[in-house]
């Protein structure tokens, strides 16, 4: 489904993945290992070909997120990840199991991808006028979001979700640092959106500045209090 121009949702396993024509095909997002069929049919309906996919840019870490890298990929398609989320995946399975942690369970359980390409905070990727990354670390260490300033379109993977008919911050069950999380979302209020596209859920259009101003303002009030419980 096209959710905005060249840019189509697509219905991976476990995730959303968003595919872009623009210069090539780039797919943010691989899903759950078990993916590349959804993915190959849909490229098919468009009539084009898995041999235009150029990049794969993954917002985090995550099985949901990576998992359908390696099927998709191959040894010819660019792998993009955040450095701190990279180095997690390292985790080995003695290490978590010594200092088990959330993030050690779901790096230990991800199908990893064979290599991976650094992203980093304010890179642009030359796709949609230009796709700045922003690092906002708290759902992992390593979750970026992108923002496409031409078409005013801000991809958030799981640094925001959406919960009965709300946008709200990262989930706390699944997220490393919730309180990194909530603070992350300053870094997006300054963006001047048009929709916001999320992993698990549709786009979201209705005053996506007002919401993401109210969630930076919701930010600091947590933080107020924490300051002020602990003096």
């Amino acid at each position: 489904m096209e959710i905005a121009t060249g840019v189509h949702a697509v219905p991976l396993k476990g995730a959303i993945g968003h595919l872009i024509d623009d210069d090539g095909l780039t797919l943010i997002d691989a899903g759950l290992p078990g993916s590349a069929a959804k993915l190959i049919a849909y490229i098919a309906e468009q009539g084009r070909s898995m041999d235009e996919l150029v990049r794969i840019v993954c917002t985090h870490g995550h099985p949901d997120h990576i998992g359908g890298v390696r099927e998709l990929a191959g040894d010819r398609v660019d792998v993009l990840l955040h450095p701190a989320d990279a180095a997690a995946l390292e985790v080995t399975v003695k290490e978590a199991l010594r200092r088990p942690s959330r993030s050690k369970v779901f790096a230990i359980t991800a199908r990893k991808p064979k290599a991976t390409i650094p992203m980093t905070d304010g890179d642009i990727l030359p796709i949609l006028g230009g796709l700045e990354v922003i690092h906002t670390p708290g759902h992992t260490a390593g979750s970026v979001c992108l923002y496409a300033a031409r078409d005013r379109l801000l991809f958030v993977g799981d640094a925001l979700e959406v919960r009965r008919g709300v946008v709200g911050f990262a989930s706390p069950l699944f997220s490393d640092d919730i309180a990194s999380a909530r603070n992350s979302v300053e870094r997006l209020a300054g963006r001047d959106v048009a929709l916001i596209i999320f992993a698990h859920s549709p786009p979201w259009s209705d005053d996506p500045n007002g919401v993401l101003a109210g969630l930076a303002a919701q930010a600091r009030r947590k933080n107020r209090a924490q300051r002020a419980n602990s003096t």
